[in-house]
Protein backbone atom coordinates (compact mmCIF):
# COMPACT_ATOMS: atom_id res chain seq x y z
CA UNK A 1 0.00 0.00 0.00
CA UNK A 2 3.07 2.44 0.53
CA UNK A 3 4.61 1.63 -3.00
CA UNK A 4 2.65 4.15 -4.75
CA UNK A 5 3.52 6.92 -2.22
CA UNK A 6 7.17 6.20 -2.25
CA UNK A 7 7.50 6.57 -5.80
CA UNK A 8 5.91 9.73 -5.85
CA UNK A 9 8.32 11.27 -3.11
CA UNK A 10 11.75 9.22 -4.98
CA UNK A 11 10.38 11.01 -8.50
CA UNK A 12 9.70 14.32 -6.90
CA UNK A 13 13.07 14.15 -5.15
CA UNK A 14 14.81 13.04 -8.36
CA UNK A 15 12.73 16.09 -10.46
CA UNK A 16 13.75 18.81 -7.73
CA UNK A 17 17.92 17.01 -8.15
CA UNK A 18 17.27 17.28 -11.95
CA UNK A 19 15.65 20.62 -12.06
CA UNK A 20 18.84 21.70 -9.60
CA UNK A 21 21.53 20.68 -11.89
CA UNK A 22 19.75 22.83 -14.82
CA UNK A 23 19.13 25.48 -12.70
CA UNK A 24 21.42 26.26 -9.73
CA UNK A 25 20.23 28.25 -6.62
CA UNK A 26 21.42 31.71 -6.57
CA UNK A 27 21.29 34.35 -3.75
CA UNK A 28 18.24 36.03 -4.38
CA UNK A 29 20.47 39.52 -3.68
CA UNK A 30 23.38 39.08 -6.13
CA UNK A 31 23.15 36.04 -7.79
CA UNK A 32 25.73 34.44 -6.56
CA UNK A 33 25.72 30.33 -6.17
CA UNK A 34 24.38 29.15 -3.07
CA UNK A 35 23.57 25.42 -1.42
CA UNK A 36 19.72 26.04 -1.69
CA UNK A 37 17.24 28.31 -3.53
CA UNK A 38 15.52 31.42 -1.71
CA UNK A 39 18.47 31.88 0.30
CA UNK A 40 21.72 34.73 0.77
CA UNK A 41 25.53 34.00 0.01
CA UNK A 42 27.34 34.29 2.69
CA UNK A 43 28.81 38.19 1.48
CA UNK A 44 24.71 39.24 1.29
CA UNK A 45 23.51 37.76 4.50
CA UNK A 46 26.98 39.78 6.58
CA UNK A 47 25.51 42.55 4.43
CA UNK A 48 22.46 42.58 6.68
CA UNK A 49 22.38 44.54 10.32
CA UNK A 50 20.24 41.87 12.07
CA UNK A 51 17.89 44.23 14.59
CA UNK A 52 18.73 42.39 17.78
CA UNK A 53 18.32 42.80 21.97
CA UNK A 54 19.15 45.80 23.17
CA UNK A 55 16.70 47.54 21.79
CA UNK A 56 13.73 49.84 22.66
CA UNK A 57 10.56 47.91 23.85
CA UNK A 58 8.51 49.92 21.85
CA UNK A 59 9.80 51.69 18.47
CA UNK A 60 12.39 48.36 18.19
CA UNK A 61 15.07 50.45 17.82
CA UNK A 62 18.37 48.90 18.48
CA UNK A 63 20.72 50.62 21.60
CA UNK A 64 24.15 51.01 21.13
CA UNK A 65 25.08 49.28 24.99
CA UNK A 66 23.14 46.83 26.41
CA UNK A 67 22.29 47.50 30.34
CA UNK A 68 20.77 44.47 31.14
CA UNK A 69 17.18 45.56 31.05
CA UNK A 70 13.88 46.23 29.20
CA UNK A 71 14.06 50.06 28.04
CA UNK A 72 12.07 52.32 26.55
CA UNK A 73 14.31 55.12 24.19
CA UNK A 74 13.90 58.95 24.59
CA UNK A 75 12.19 59.16 21.35
CA UNK A 76 9.75 56.88 22.67
CA UNK A 77 8.98 58.36 25.79
CA UNK A 78 8.82 61.82 24.54
CA UNK A 79 7.17 60.67 21.63
CA UNK A 80 5.01 57.46 22.12
CA UNK A 81 3.48 55.76 19.18
CA UNK A 82 -0.12 54.83 18.12
CA UNK A 83 0.87 51.08 18.61
CA UNK A 84 2.03 49.05 21.20
CA UNK A 85 5.41 47.30 19.52
CA UNK A 86 7.24 47.46 16.88
CA UNK A 87 9.65 44.82 15.49
CA UNK A 88 12.32 44.89 12.30
CA UNK A 89 14.79 41.98 10.99
CA UNK A 90 17.01 44.50 10.11
CA UNK A 91 18.34 48.22 9.86
CA UNK A 92 17.04 49.69 6.36
CA UNK A 93 20.75 49.92 4.45
CA UNK A 94 22.67 47.52 2.70
CA UNK A 95 21.22 44.18 1.77
CA UNK A 96 17.98 44.58 3.28
CA UNK A 97 17.45 47.91 0.98
CA UNK A 98 18.52 46.20 -1.89
CA UNK A 99 15.73 43.46 -1.15
CA UNK A 100 12.99 45.78 -0.47
CA UNK A 101 13.68 47.93 -3.37
CA UNK A 102 13.77 45.00 -5.82
CA UNK A 103 10.33 43.47 -4.15
CA UNK A 104 8.67 46.63 -4.29
CA UNK A 105 9.89 48.35 -7.49
CA UNK A 106 11.16 45.38 -9.68
CA UNK A 107 8.14 42.81 -8.60
CA UNK A 108 10.89 40.18 -7.17
CA UNK A 109 7.97 37.56 -5.80
CA UNK A 110 10.85 35.40 -5.41
CA UNK A 111 12.05 37.66 -2.30
CA UNK A 112 8.91 36.94 -0.31
CA UNK A 113 9.70 33.05 1.05
CA UNK A 114 13.39 34.42 2.10
CA UNK A 115 11.76 37.94 4.11
CA UNK A 116 8.59 36.23 4.93
CA UNK A 117 10.58 33.74 6.90
CA UNK A 118 12.99 36.36 8.50
CA UNK A 119 9.76 38.24 9.72
CA UNK A 120 8.39 35.84 11.16
CA UNK A 121 11.33 34.69 13.38
CA UNK A 122 12.16 38.49 14.31
CA UNK A 123 8.23 38.97 14.88
CA UNK A 124 8.09 35.60 17.13
CA UNK A 125 6.73 37.64 20.60
CA UNK A 126 4.61 39.78 18.83
CA UNK A 127 2.48 36.95 17.10
CA UNK A 128 2.45 34.84 19.65
CA UNK A 129 -0.02 37.12 21.57
CA UNK A 130 -1.35 37.91 17.89
CA UNK A 131 -5.10 36.93 16.85
CA UNK A 132 -5.30 38.70 13.18
CA UNK A 133 -2.32 39.39 10.58
CA UNK A 134 -3.22 42.50 8.81
CA UNK A 135 -0.84 44.10 5.66
CA UNK A 136 -0.82 47.93 4.86
CA UNK A 137 -3.16 48.35 2.79
CA UNK A 138 -2.35 50.25 -1.08
CA UNK A 139 -4.92 52.51 -2.05
CA UNK A 140 -6.51 50.76 -5.43
CA UNK A 141 -5.85 53.24 -8.12
CA UNK A 142 -1.49 52.90 -6.92
CA UNK A 143 -2.53 49.08 -6.48
CA UNK A 144 -3.45 48.77 -9.88
CA UNK A 145 -0.55 50.64 -11.15
CA UNK A 146 1.75 48.31 -9.17
CA UNK A 147 -0.49 45.19 -9.70
CA UNK A 148 0.54 43.92 -6.23
CA UNK A 149 0.71 44.67 -2.83
CA UNK A 150 4.10 43.74 -1.08
CA UNK A 151 3.04 43.98 2.23
CA UNK A 152 0.27 41.98 1.45
CA UNK A 153 2.88 39.22 0.26
CA UNK A 154 4.94 39.04 3.04
CA UNK A 155 1.84 38.96 4.87
CA UNK A 156 0.48 35.99 3.92
CA UNK A 157 4.33 34.74 3.82
CA UNK A 158 4.52 35.53 7.64
CA UNK A 159 0.74 33.63 8.38
CA UNK A 160 1.74 30.84 6.61
CA UNK A 161 5.05 30.26 9.08
CA UNK A 162 3.23 31.58 11.80
CA UNK A 163 -0.39 29.98 11.83
CA UNK A 164 -1.73 33.34 12.92
CA UNK A 165 -4.42 34.23 10.20
CA UNK A 166 -3.93 37.03 7.51
CA UNK A 167 -7.34 38.87 7.07
CA UNK A 168 -6.30 41.71 4.56
CA UNK A 169 -10.07 43.60 4.76
CA UNK A 170 -9.92 44.66 8.26
CA UNK A 171 -8.54 47.59 7.12
CA UNK A 172 -9.06 49.73 3.52
CA UNK A 173 -6.95 52.71 2.24
CA UNK A 174 -9.29 55.00 1.54
CA UNK A 175 -7.36 58.48 0.66
CA UNK A 176 -5.06 58.31 -2.44
CA UNK A 177 -2.36 60.16 -0.66
CA UNK A 178 0.94 61.77 -2.19
CA UNK A 179 4.21 59.70 -2.20
CA UNK A 180 5.94 59.17 1.44
CA UNK A 181 9.60 59.71 -0.08
CA UNK A 182 11.17 63.07 0.23
CA UNK A 183 8.55 64.37 2.93
CA UNK A 184 9.12 65.62 6.87
CA UNK A 185 7.83 63.68 9.53
CA UNK A 186 5.03 66.22 10.12
CA UNK A 187 4.74 66.40 6.16
CA UNK A 188 4.46 62.56 6.38
CA UNK A 189 1.25 62.57 9.17
CA UNK A 190 -0.79 65.55 7.44
CA UNK A 191 -0.70 63.78 4.20
CA UNK A 192 -1.48 60.16 5.85
CA UNK A 193 -4.72 62.08 8.03
CA UNK A 194 -8.09 59.95 7.04
CA UNK A 195 -6.10 57.72 4.72
CA UNK A 196 -6.94 54.34 6.42
CA UNK A 197 -10.60 53.14 7.69
CA UNK A 198 -12.07 49.54 8.73
CA UNK A 199 -14.90 48.69 6.38
CA UNK A 200 -18.41 48.83 8.24
CA UNK A 201 -18.46 44.79 7.55
CA UNK A 202 -15.12 44.35 8.97
CA UNK A 203 -15.82 46.00 12.35
CA UNK A 204 -17.50 42.85 13.64
CA UNK A 205 -14.55 40.90 12.76
CA UNK A 206 -11.99 43.16 13.89
CA UNK A 207 -13.52 43.94 17.65
CA UNK A 208 -11.23 42.73 20.08
CA UNK A 209 -8.65 41.53 18.45
CA UNK A 210 -4.72 41.77 18.52
CA UNK A 211 -3.92 42.53 15.43
CA UNK A 212 -0.61 42.47 14.24
CA UNK A 213 -0.12 44.77 11.03
CA UNK A 214 2.74 44.02 8.61
CA UNK A 215 4.66 46.46 6.36
CA UNK A 216 8.14 46.49 4.30
CA UNK A 217 9.49 49.31 5.54
CA UNK A 218 9.28 51.53 8.71
CA UNK A 219 10.66 54.98 8.62
CA UNK A 220 9.14 57.70 10.87
CA UNK A 221 6.06 55.80 11.92
CA UNK A 222 3.88 57.96 10.26
CA UNK A 223 1.95 54.83 8.22
CA UNK A 224 2.22 52.58 11.33
CA UNK A 225 0.14 55.12 13.81
CA UNK A 226 -2.28 56.24 11.08
CA UNK A 227 -3.35 52.25 10.11
CA UNK A 228 -2.97 51.82 13.93
CA UNK A 229 -5.00 54.67 14.87
CA UNK A 230 -8.03 53.56 12.34
CA UNK A 231 -7.55 50.09 13.70
CA UNK A 232 -8.15 50.91 17.05
CA UNK A 233 -11.05 53.14 16.34
CA UNK A 234 -12.44 50.73 14.46
CA UNK A 235 -12.07 48.24 17.12
CA UNK A 236 -8.79 46.47 17.74
CA UNK A 237 -7.99 45.14 21.47
CA UNK A 238 -4.45 46.22 20.53
CA UNK A 239 -2.02 46.86 17.61
CA UNK A 240 1.71 45.82 17.06
CA UNK A 241 3.94 46.29 13.92
CA UNK A 242 5.99 44.04 12.24
CA UNK A 243 8.41 45.46 9.18
CA UNK A 244 11.30 43.77 7.53
CA UNK A 245 13.12 46.93 7.35
CA UNK A 246 12.99 49.91 9.38
CA UNK A 247 15.18 53.17 8.82
CA UNK A 248 17.44 53.87 12.68
CA UNK A 249 18.64 57.31 12.55
CA UNK A 250 21.60 58.48 15.27
CA UNK A 251 20.08 59.86 18.77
Amino acid sequence: MREPGLLRTFLRRAGASALALLYPPTCIACQAATGEAHALCAACWAGIRFIERPYCERLGTPFAVDLGQPLLSPAAIADPPVFGRARAVAEYDGTASLLVHRLKYNDRLDLVPAMGTMMARAGTELLAEADAIVPVPLHRWRLWRRRFNQAMALAARVSSESGVPCDPFLLARVKRTRRQVGLTKAQRQENLQGAFRVPPEAKARLHGRRVLLIDDVLTTGATANAASRALLRGGAASVDILAFARVVTEA
